[in-house]
């Protein structure tokens, strides 16, 4: 009884060097080699046994198991301390990586994380979505953290030199609050934040279009020509205000004849235009006559009241103040 205790003390002392370990292991690990592509002669340092297929089959005391996935199959890894996102449990039988929570980057174990995922905050080993009313969210740290003492001019502040939000009034901008923004940057009231200013971008001026006229090319001698650019960035509203992007300027062309045009159409615009002429030139005509009408009419009755005035005088008797006495 007192030989077989000493043996087995003997093996333990034995295992805690990988080699003696290994061999020792060799006949404990005896059926693995029977089955076909199962070897001990694993070329990774902390792998006991492995397959050709699926990496290491055990591994090495103090190594931890890890499953990697490649495609549609795990491989067995072993190493000396789990991964992110993982945490070592030790058992008799082997030692594994377990998988932490999904919120958790980095944990002890499943109940104790020590460093979040973005979008989470640690809190007291818990990531939570959430801080206490007497802490803030640290993004940096992924973290809740204490309330500092903030300015004067600030509301709520990571530390006594960052705050997160102004006062009602003031702008927000890389940790400090401003009554009025600094140059190059513009307020914005929705955000309480100062925002870069934005200036207008145009582009290069067009060529000159032809010189037209009422939509033609064609058929006069003075015209237009116009030239264009576009706006490439719009300004924000403190921002450069955008330049002028259309230019206009008068042009003159050597007259010509409109393709398609018969050559006698230029004629009888002129006639046209001629007979507009005369039509206006009868119509005055006519006006005077009417005038010269109205006025000899007018000298007429005039005439007229002039010669019965004269006819009633005659044929009335003077009056003569004696024959009234005389009565």
């Amino acid at each position: 009884m007192q030989l077989k205790l000493i043996s087995f003390v003997l093996i333990i002392l034995h295992c805690m060097d990988y080699t003696g370990c290994q061999q020792h292991n060799t006949s404990r690990h005896w059926q693995h080699k029977q089955i076909s592509g199962v070897s001990s002669g694993c070329q990774q340092g902390g792998c006991l046994t492995c397959s050709d297929y699926n990496g290491c089959l055990s591994c090495k005391p103090r190594f931890f198991m890890h499953l990697e996935r490649s495609g549609m199959k795990q491989i067995g890894v072993c190493m000396t301390s789990c991964p992110s996102g993982f945490y070592g449990t030790r058992s008799r039988e082997r030692n594994t990586c377990t998988k932490c929570s999904p919120e958790c980057d980095s944990c002890f174990n499943k109940k104790f994380c020590m460093r979040c995922r973005i979008g989470f905050y640690l809190h007291r080993g818990d990531c939570r979505n959430n801080c206490p009313e007497d802490m803030v969210r640290s993004d940096t740290q992924r973290e809740c953290v204490r309330i500092a003492e903030c300015p004067a001019e600030c509301e709520l502040c990571v530390n006594s030199e960052t705050c997160t939000r102004c006062q009602p009034g003031l702008y927000q901008l890389n940790g400090r609050c401003h009554r009025v923004c600094p140059d190059d940057y513009e307020p914005n009231d929705k955000l309480m934040e100062c925002v870069p200013q934005v200036h207008c971008q145009v582009a290069e001026w067009s060529e000159w279009t032809p010189c037209s006229r009422s939509g033609t090319t064609c058929g006069f001698k003075r015209g237009q020509e116009t030239r264009t650019r576009q706006v490439l960035q719009y300004p924000s509203p403190f921002g450069g205000p955008c330049p002028e992007i259309s230019e206009i300027k008068d042009c003159v062309v050597i007259r010509r004849t409109c393709p398609g045009r018969r050559p006698n159409d230029r004629k009888q615009r002129r006639n046209r235009n001629n007979n507009r002429k005369d039509n206006k030139g009868i119509r005055r005509e006519k006006k005077r006559e009417r005038e010269r009408a109205r006025d000899t009419g007018d000298r007429q009755d005039s005439r007229n009241k002039t010669e019965h005035r004269h006819r009633r005088g005659h044929y009335l008797e003077p009056f003569s103040p004696k024959e009234g006495l005389e009565q």
